[in-house]
C-alpha cells in the first residue's frame, strides 16, 4: 500500500482528499503545514506528497523533502488553484514533479492517482 501525504492548511481539503484517497487503497497521511509535514517526512517519507502552493513556507518544503535522504524518490504534486505558469515553474524548480489544480473533486484525483495505486 502506497502512503501519501496532503500537506494543506485546510481541514476540508484534507478531510475530503483523506476520504477519496484511503478508497483507493492509499495510506493517507495529513500535515496542516509546511513545518508538520516535514517532520513527519523526516520520521516516515510517504511515496507520493501533495503540498498547496498557498501554504507558508510550500517551495521550502518541497526542497527540503529533495534533499532528505531517499528524498528524490518522493512523487511530489505542487497542488495551484489554477494554471499560474509562473508558479508552476517555481514549484517545478523546487523539485515538483507534477501539478494538481484545485478545487479537485472524486473525478479528478481518481483520473490521476489510479493508476500509482495499482502500481502499489
Amino acid at each position: 500500500m502506497h502512503r501519501l501525504m496532503i500537506a494543506d492548511s485546510s481541514d476540508v481539503v484534507r478531510k475530503v482528499g483523506k476520504r477519496i484517497l484511503s478508497g483507493l487503497n492509499f495510506l493517507v497521511l495529513e500535515a496542516s503545514s509546511s513545518l508538520e509535514a516535514l517532520v513527519r517526512c523526516e520520521a516516515d517519507l510517504p511515496n507520493i506528497l501533495i503540498v498547496d502552493s498557498t501554504m507558508d513556507g510550500a517551495l521550502d518544503l518541497i526542497a527540503n523533502i529533495r534533499n532528505l535522504p531517499q528524498g528524490k524518490t518522493v512523487r511530489i504534486f505542487y497542488c495551484v488553484v489554477e494554471a499560474d505558469l509562473k508558479k508552476m515553474m517555481m514549484g517545478k524548480r523546487a523539485g515538483a514533479d507534477d501539478f494538481l489544480l484545485k478545487p479537485f473533486d472524486r473525478k479528478i484525483l481518481t483520473t490521476v492517482f489510479a493508476n500509482l495505486s495499482i502500481a502499489a
